[in-house]
C-alpha cells in the first residue's frame, strides 16, 4: 500500500500582534548572531596576529634586521596596509592574547593558520585554561579577554572565565567583580557556594554579545561616535544639548562627541567636547541620565586632567568640565574648575559660560519633550 502521507493543517492568518512578535523575535535572534560572528572574527584574528609576532620572534628568518623596532616596523607596515587597530600597544597585547591562551588554536581554521610552524611551543598544561576554547570564543567578547589578560594569576583569571561564563556578565560587571576581590572573598569564605549565589543574584547580564565595543569599531571600520548613544534619550539630548550651546553665540565650537581617549589600557568617551574662542580652552561636557554621585564628578575630573596633559597647546587656559545630571523633575550641574586659579579667567568663564539655572531649565524642559 501506498504511504499515507500526513495531512499538515493550514496555519492560520497571522494576526498583527503575532507579526510584531515574529519580526521581533527574527531581529534580536540574527543581531546575536551577527554579534556573536564579528566578535568571534575579531577574536580569531587578534590571536593570530599575536601568534604570528610570536613565531617570528622565536624564529623568524630575518628578524635579526628589526631587533627591539620590530613592533614599530610591524605597526607601520600594517597600517599602510589599510589594517584597523595595530598601534604598538595593541600589537603587544595581541601577543600577550596569544600566549595566555594557546588552545585557541584548535579553533583557527586551516587556511588562517598554515603559516604556524608543525609544533608551536606551549605553555605547561597548568597555565591552560579549564574552559574549552570554542566556548570561551562563543562567550567572551574580545573585551572581556582584555580585561583578564591584566590578571597574572592563573587560577585567578580562570576563576572569573568561569564565574563571568555563568553568569553571563558584561564587560563592567566583570571589571566590578574584579575590583570587589571577589576571588579573593571567595577564598576566605566558608560558603563558596552561597557567596557565589549572591553575587549572580546581583550581577549585571548582559543579554547577547554586542558590537558596541571600541575594539570592534576599529576592526568594522566604525566612527565611534556614530553608535556610542546609550539610548535615544540620551542621543536626543546630547544633539539638543549642542545646538543649545552653539545658539548662545558665546564662542562655543563644536569639536568632537563621544570622543575616545585611551587612558592607560583602557578606552573612554567623552560626550561632547568644544572649544571656547573667547576663554581660549576646551569644554568638557558628560551627561548623566542619573542622579548626581561622586563617581560621575570623578570621571569627569579625570577627562578634564587627561585634556590638560595631552591636549594643551600654547595660549590655552585649562579645559572646564561641564557635568549634567538628570532624575525626575531635577537638574543639577556641577563645573569641574580642575587647575583654574586665575581669578580674571574665574570671572569671564562666569560670565561667558552659561549659568548653572539655564542649564537646569534646558534638561526639564528638554527631558519633557523627549
Amino acid at each position: 500500500m501506498p504511504a499515507i502521507k500526513k495531512q499538515i493543517p493550514p496555519q492560520p492568518p497571522l494576526s498583527f500582534e503575532q507579526m510584531i512578535g515574529a519580526i521581533t523575535s527574527a531581529h534580536s535572534q540574527l543581531t546575536a548572531q551577527a554579534g556573536k560572528a564579528v566578535n568571534l572574527a575579531l577574536t580569531l584574528r587578534n590571536w593570530l596576529i599575536g601568534g604570528y609576532i610570536q613565531e617570528f620572534e622565536q624564529a623568524g628568518a630575518d628578524r635579526a634586521a628589526y631587533g627591539a623596532r620590530l613592533l614599530d616596523a610591524i605597526a607601520e607596515r600594517l597600517a599602510d596596509q589599510g589594517v584597523a587597530g595595530v598601534a604598538v600597544r595593541s600589537l603587544r597585547l595581541y601577543r600577550q592574547f596569544y600566549v595566555a591562551y594557546p588552545a585557541i588554536r584548535q579553533t583557527v581554521p586551516a587556511e588562517l593558520g598554515i603559516l604556524f610552524p608543525a609544533s608551536v611551543k606551549r605553555q605547561t598544561p597548568s597555565a591552560e585554561s579549564a574552559v574549552p576554547s570554542d566556548r570561551l570564543l562563543s562567550t567572551l567578547s574580545f573585551s572581556h579577554f582584555v580585561e583578564l589578560l591584566q590578571i597574572e594569576d592563573i587560577l585567578k583569571r580562570h576563576f572569573y572565565e568561569i564565574e563571568c561564563m555563568r553568569g553571563n556578565w558584561s564587560l563592567r560587571e566583570l571589571k566590578r567583580q574584579i575590583g570587589s576581590l571577589y576571588f579573593e572573598r571567595s577564598a576566605l569564605s566558608t560558603d563558596k557556594n552561597k557567596l557565589s549565589d549572591q553575587t549572580h543574584v546581583a550581577a549585571e547580564v548582559r543579554p547577547a554579545l554586542t558590537i558596541r565595543d571600541p575594539y570592534v569599531f576599529e576592526f568594522l571600520g566604525i566612527k565611534p561616535q556614530e553608535v556610542m548613544g546609550e539610548s535615544a534619550l540620551e542621543d536626543g539630548l546630547l544633539d539638543k544639548l549642542s545646538d543649545f550651546l552653539l545658539e548662545l553665540g558665546h564662542g562655543f565650537c563644536f569639536e568632537a562627541r563621544q570622543k575616545r581617549i585611551l587612558i592607560g589600557d583602557q578606552h573612554y568617551f567623552i560626550d561632547l567636547i568644544f572649544y571656547h574662542r573667547v576663554l581660549k580652552c576646551h569644554v568638557l561636557l558628560e551627561l548623566k541620565l542619573a542622579g548626581f554621585n561622586h563617581e560621575h564628578i570623578g570621571q569627569l575630573n579625570t577627562y578634564v586632567n587627561w585634556y590638560k596633559r595631552h591636549m594643551l597647546e600654547a595660549g590655552d587656559n585649562p579645559p572646564i568640565g561641564i557635568l549634567l545630571c538628570t532624575e525626575k523633575n531635577h537638574a543639577l550641574v556641577d563645573y569641574a574648575m580642575a587647575g583654574m586659579d586665575n581669578q580674571l579667567f574665574v570671572s569671564r568663564y562666569q560670565l561667558e559660560l552659561p549659568s548653572k539655572e539655564a542649564l537646569e531649565k534646558f534638561i526639564e524642559q528638554h527631558l519633557k519633550e523627549l
